[in-house]
């Protein structure tokens, strides 16, 4: 994989599938269907998905390609492929609440190497340089030239104080229970995959998920967050999260920065 056109591409291709997210965020109404899982899904998320998969398709046409919203891309069985949510937090979306986000990501052998997050509502954009490091970029975004990047990196955590970031529209008693384990300074919640990159950036230290997850919610965040020293582990048994498993569904899963103690299940 040419690791420096991968950035360029995936970069891009995230703004350009943002700007067209906000398009149809600034109409007075759009669309909502259900799908067969009873998620719902946009017009946001269907445009941004064939723009971003045609341009994947073009860059890279010998990678397979695994897409939220085109089911077919499902029944893969890979190791090592691009995988993309084109709109993460859909519900956010349609509550108008800005925490969504476009997700591009390439898995190698299982481990996510390379990954985008743009939250284009609030402006802020993370991704995995071309050696594999994370940064967040600084606005305005301009298509075709990376603006100002600053490297970003998970804290050293106080394990008497930690900051935890949960789900915003998936907060369950199981996962309260669970975060009651620790010492906790400070509990915050947030959509999409933005938790993850909360850990990256040092502004959060823990996001434990109890709860359903597919692949593709989380193969970005999770690159960026291991761009910035961060890790994702199971729930049950605390061993690496891997990706390419059998219909793309993750198990419940913890996100950290590595100074956290963590607790048994």
């Amino acid at each position: 994989m040419d690791f420096v056109k991968l950035t360029q591409v995936m970069r891009e291709l995230a703004l350009q599938a943002g700007d067209k997210i906000m398009e149809i965020y600034g109409e007075d109404d759009f669309e909502v269907r259900e799908k067969s899982d009873e998620s719902p899904v946009t017009a946001a998320d269907e445009a941004a998905d064939a723009i971003i998969s045609a341009g994947l398709r073009a860059a890279f046409p010998d990678v397979p390609l695994v897409t939220e919203e085109q089911a077919a891309s499902h029944a893969q069985s890979v190791s090592s492929f691009l995988i993309v949510d084109p709109l993460d937090g859909t519900k956010e979306f349609i509550k108008r609440r800005g925490d969504f986000t476009v997700n591009i990501a390439y898995v190698k052998d299982g481990t996510p190497v390379r990954g985008v997050v743009y939250a284009p509502a609030k402006a802020r954009l993370f991704y995995t340089n071309p050696e594999g490091k994370s940064v967040e970029e600084e606005g305005p975004f301009a298509k075709e030239t990376a603006g100002v990047t600053a490297p970003i990196t998970v804290s050293t955590p106080d394990n008497t104080a930690l900051l935890v970031v949960a789900s915003k529209s998936h907060r369950d008693q199981a996962t309260d229970d669970y975060i009651a384990k620790y010492a906790t300074a400070d509990m915050k919640s947030a959509g999409s995959s933005l938790k993850f990159c909360l850990i990256a950036t040092g502004e959060a230290d823990l996001y434990p998920r109890l709860g359903r997850t597919m692949e593709w919610d989380t193969a970005a965040g999770h690159a960026v967050l291991n761009g910035a020293g961060g890790k994702v582990v199971r729930f049950d048994d605390q061993t690496p999260l891997a990706y390419g498993k059998s219909g793309f569904e993750n198990p419940f899963f913890i996100a950290y920065a590595p100074g956290v103690v963590l607790e048994k299940p």
